[in-house]
């Protein structure tokens, strides 16, 4: 039997909503990860509102953040993590000249926060728990060094103006995307470095997995490197047209139909068959 590397996306994927790991996905990913696969959580949250799904199904891979800014390993202390940063003077120059345009925003460095304003309506996007300190205030005041990343809410209809500007003063050095759909008001500013597929391959080096043995499960634009890379790349049921445009495989299935068990279970079981 081949070993894989099953690179799991969280939201929209493998969780059935923001905060659920369901059971049967958990025992199977467990069971999955004995045979001797290789799982890794590939991921646009923070460390600290990924770390308990790594935990659940008792992960021994590196962990990838922030869309692939940040890569861990818990488990591994000889690990060197990989950081890509957004230089500060750059982010605070984006916000000084786009107030008009923000109504909120917070950028982080590793699991601190570092929040424009306090507001409930911003509280979801935070992940605020665990080890995470939260500093609240101008950017130009609170934020001591270069940042893993930020999340602008933008004045309706104005996000667009925030894109332009970073693209008119920072083309090569800072990249803006719009999360669209229900989150169309939402700008993240991100390194150009930052890229799952980039990170996926890193990964898959580190522990020796060859690209062909490669599965990756995602839903949303920020997944498109990584399906790419990916030798079967599958989108869920309920992913971006985007991404299905670029998937190997879109599954007949959504996070809330256990998609990632019923797709991999066909694979493992194929190959079952022929090592018997």
């Amino acid at each position: 039997m081949k070993q894989h590397m099953i690179a799991l996306d969280l939201d929209g994927t493998l969780l059935y909503d923001w905060a659920t790991l369901d059971e049967v996905t958990k025992d199977y990913l467990k069971h999955i990860k004995d045979l001797g696969h290789k799982l890794v959580i590939v991921t646009g949250r923070p460390h600290r509102s990924s770390i308990r799904y790594y935990e659940a199904l008792e992960l021994d891979t590196p962990i990838i953040n922030y869309n692939g800014g940040l890569i861990t390993w818990d488990t591994n202390d000889d690990f060197e993590e990989v950081s890509y940063l957004l230089n500060k003077a750059s982010v605070i120059d984006i916000f000084e000249n786009n107030k008009k345009h923000i109504d909120n925003a917070f950028c982080e460095i590793k699991d601190d926060i570092y929040l424009l304003r306090e507001s409930e309506d911003i509280v979801d996007l935070l992940h605020f728990f665990g080890n995470a300190k939260l500093h609240v205030g101008d950017f130009k005041d609170t934020l001591p060094e270069d940042t893993n990343g930020c999340i602008i809410v933008a004045n309706e209809h104005k996000g667009r103006h925030i894109q332009e500007y970073v693209k008119a003063h920072y083309k090569g050095e800072i990249m803006s995307r719009n999360w669209g759909n229900d989150y169309r008001f939402i700008i993240e500013l991100y390194s150009p470095k930052t890229n799952k597929g980039v990170a996926l391959d890193y990964v898959a080096k580190t522990l020796g997995i060859d690209k062909k043995h490669v599965i990756a499960f995602g839903d949303g634009h920020n997944d498109l490197e990584m399906l790419e890379y990916a030798q079967i790349g599958v989108a869920m049921k309920n992913a971006e047209n985007e991404l299905k445009a670029v998937a190997d495989i879109i599954s007949p299935f959504t996070n809330k139909e256990h998609a990632i068990v019923k797709f991999l279970k066909t694979i493992i079981e194929d190959e079952k068959v022929e090592s018997d």
